[in-house]
């Protein structure tokens, strides 16, 4: 049961990283495109809010999201997901 517990946290953790990295890279997407945060939440039809919990890894996109970004910002989801490895 405790290998279990410990298995699920690190689980956790790998994905909260992986969500903040995606919203790192989101971030600076935008902002080489030169749009604000708000810029790209109207286009979503959501509030600035709404939108900077992406950017923050606080929120995952579902797909429909992804690709409605990749759109805006002009890249594709393998830039979304590229950590330089």
């Amino acid at each position: 049961m405790y290998n279990q517990a410990k298995y699920i946290s690190l689980w956790h953790i790998y994905i909260m990283n992986l969500a903040k990295k995606v919203g790192e890279n989101i971030k600076s997407a935008r902002k080489a495109k030169g749009l604000t945060q708000k810029e790209v939440a109207k286009i979503l039809f959501m509030t600035q809010q709404q939108y900077s919990r992406f950017e923050n890894g606080i929120f995952e996109l579902n797909y429909q999201q992804l690709l409605d970004i990749c759109k805006i910002l002009d890249i594709t989801p393998n830039e979304i997901f590229d950590f330089g490895i």
